[in-house]
């Protein structure tokens, strides 16, 4: 079972004025610790971190994980990355330097400070999967030279090199796969599918579903999914992971886009397009190491969850319209 933290930390989270990095720091700080968010605002924004400018105990540092770093804390999670197709195929190589060099980098910065360090791996080292739901167990089907590869693989490859760091130089190692995630801070434009369908929506376009609809995914909100985070570092020094985090409910796309539609009172359309390369007709986690090893399991429901969005992605569009 997870321990408390029993003492303030200075704690380096990279990828932290992302979606899920910002919600996480909110939740180091409330916990008393002192944090160093990096990030490259490539995919990042500050209006994610605004909020904390000020709090003595938040430092922004702007820096690109591809190369060195050198800072004094006592833990590092790394969340530096691209998550959406739109951003990640962007830059390809540097989506892949980003996942390798990046790993290598904190990997190099944890040993030297034998501090304890997490990587936020992905449901996409599944790949197209073809057992479901997923286990932690399952070694995946993916295609290594696809226009998806740049993510799937070089997330696959920091896995790889935490756990080779873990066993030739004994570092303290937590992996979690992450699952579907949505929520306020999501970027507005990133190609993701629950914030395409509120932009999409709120804005009275046509909702685009790519494929026929019946495609899964399971939606974790991301509140819960910090939760997860949190309790996996947390854990006794043999507790590595990999570890699923996400929703095991599941929902076609089609249910999703009809939703969102009805909760919003759009009028918009649905229409559909061809299905990307390599998108994966299943996904689904099972969470079943999760329950066990740190008592989680999600408890936001999806329409509690869409429902905050909704609300956030409102508020964003007003002001961008007012720009």
């Amino acid at each position: 079972m997870a321990r408390l933290y029993d003492s303030r930390k200075r704690i380096l989270v990279t990828g932290g004025a992302g979606f899920i990095g910002s919600h996480l720091i909110d939740r180091l700080l409330d916990q008393g610790h002192e944090v160093i968010c990096l990030d490259n605002l490539f995919t990042g924004t500050k209006r994610n971190i605004d909020h904390l400018h000020g709090n003595p105990r938040f430092e922004f540092m702007r820096h690109d994980v591809t190369f060195p770093l050198y800072v004094e804390v006592d833990e590092i999670y790394n969340l530096a990355c691209p998550a959406s197709p739109v951003h990640y195929q962007h830059d390809p190589v540097q989506t892949t330097k980003t996942s390798v060099h990046g790993a290598i980098n904190m990997l190099g910065l944890a040993k030297r400070l034998r501090c304890k360090i997490f990587q936020a791996s992905t449901s996409e080292v599944y790949g197209d999967p073809s057992v479901h739901p997923q286990p932690e167990s399952y070694w995946g089907n993916v295609n290594p030279i696809g226009t998806r590869s740049c993510y799937d693989e070089g997330k696959r490859c920091a896995e790889t090199l935490f756990f080779d760091y873990h066993r030739q130089h004994g570092l303290e190692i937590k992996v979690a796969r992450i699952f579907n995630t949505y929520g306020p801070r999501m970027h507005h434009a990133d190609g993701r599918v629950v914030s395409n369908f509120i932009v999409q929506a709120l804005s009275g376009r046509d909702i685009t579903i790519y494929g026929d609809g019946s495609q899964t995914r399971s939606f974790c909100y991301v509140d819960d999914l910090v939760e997860g985070f949190l309790r996996l570092m947390a854990t006794d020094e043999d507790v590595t992971g990999p570890v699923n985090l996400g929703n095991p409910r599941e929902f076609t796309i089609a249910e999703l886009a009809e939703q969102v539609v009805a909760m919003t009172g759009s009028g918009s359309k649905i229409v559909y397009e061809p299905l990307p390369q390599d998108d994966p007709k299943q996904r689904r986690p099972d969470i079943g190491l999760a329950k066990s090893t740190l008592g989680w399991e999600p408890s936001v429901q999806l329409e509690d969850g869409l429902v905050r969005t909704v609300d956030y992605f409102t508020d964003v569009l007003k002001t961008l319209q007012e720009a």
